[in-house]
């Protein structure tokens, strides 16, 4: 499935498989592709830059085909997870400095290179994960970018013992379930009135759930923002105590409104998360599998995809949709 061009729905285009992959990369037969808000932002032409015409799809689960030259870490038969982060340059100051996430170079599964929307993806190896045994494919899917991003807003939150989670979607329902085995206790926020969700955050163990309009029963030490909702950012400053953080958890958020500064006052901290680095996805999929972290997903086959989108643009379900070719 492939884009042509912004706010246009997916087209579905035959393509001759791929070749064999170049050195350092490896051909993955696609078992499984999340579908992520980042899909969403790309497809509606909130994130500018996208190679044209592209296969969305940065949450791969797949089957390595056949590896080019200089490969050493996967064979064929290897089963390989492909995320976001697609390839950096390895030599800037960033990359040096173990922030390869903010390489100026870098490119995107997805958005610069081909993804998972697909039944063949060329990735490189440098950038690609083993899959613990544990995960079936549609339940891994999700952790290559939802997990991952979650993950990584939660180390940027600190030793928070009073988490709060605002937009309670893929991301968020992994992250709590980290959060609850390091011994956090986590508040929950959904869209206003939003029983099921909030239903659905108690079961996965949120001690406290109830609507982004409303004020937790205790003074947050941490919030993740994961809703492209500039709104909610002086909502979550005004749930957090003296000395906390806010961690805007997306790669994309609408304008955040004038807000007075006694909101940030007291020491307070906002920041954002940007992207990944190989070192998060590997201490995540260690952690996961020991939690064991259990995702919650809908089947959609690849042909829906379109209808995927539209799913999730709308919150119609719990959890992460997840495309099988």
């Amino acid at each position: 499935m492939t884009l042509e061009r912004p706010r246009a729905p997916l087209i579905p285009v035959n393509r001759p498989q791929p070749p064999t992959p170049a050195a350092g990369q490896v051909l993955v037969r696609v078992r499984a592709c999340g579908v992520c808000r980042t899909d969403l932002h790309v497809v509606d032409g909130e994130l500018t830059e996208p190679k044209l015409p592209i296969v969305p799809g940065h949450e791969i689960i797949g089957i390595v085909e056949a590896v080019g030259a200089d490969v050493e870490r996967w064979r064929a038969g290897d089963r390989v997870g492909v995320p976001w982060l697609g390839w950096t340059c390895g030599v800037c100051a960033y990359c040096r400095s173990g922030r390869e996430n903010l390489c100026d170079r870098a490119r995107f599964t997805g958005y610069q290179i081909d993804g998972g929307y697909a039944e063949y993806a060329v990735a490189d190896a440098r950038f690609c994960f083993a899959i613990p045994a544990g995960f079936g494919d549609i339940e891994a899917a999700p952790l290559m970018c939802a997990g991952l991003i979650g993950y990584r807003a939660l180390r940027l939150a600190g030793e928070a013992k009073r988490l709060g989670l605002y937009g309670f979607g893929a991301a968020a329902h992994i992250a709590a379930q980290v959060a609850r085995f390091r011994g956090q206790d986590v508040f929950a926020f959904t869209k206003p009135g939003d029983a099921k969700g909030q239903a659905f955050a108690r079961s996965l163990g949120a001690s406290w759930a109830g609507g982004s309009d409303e004020k937790p029963p205790e003074p947050l030490d941490a919030a993740l923002i994961f809703a492209p909702v500039g709104l909610l950012v002086p909502a979550a400053l005004a749930a957090t105590a003296k000395g906390g953080i806010v961690v805007c958890a997306g790669i994309h958020m609408s304008d955040i409104p004038q807000f007075p500064y006694c909101l940030l006052w007291q020491e307070r901290v906002l920041r954002s998360v940007a992207n990944l680095t190989r070192r998060d996805g590997e201490e995540f999929l260690a952690i996961a599998s020991k939690i064991p972290v259990r995702t919650t997903t809908i089947r959609f086959p690849l042909a829906q995809a379109n209808e995927a989108l539209t799913q999730l643009r709308v919150g119609s379900f719990e959890g992460a949709a997840v495309l099988v070719p």
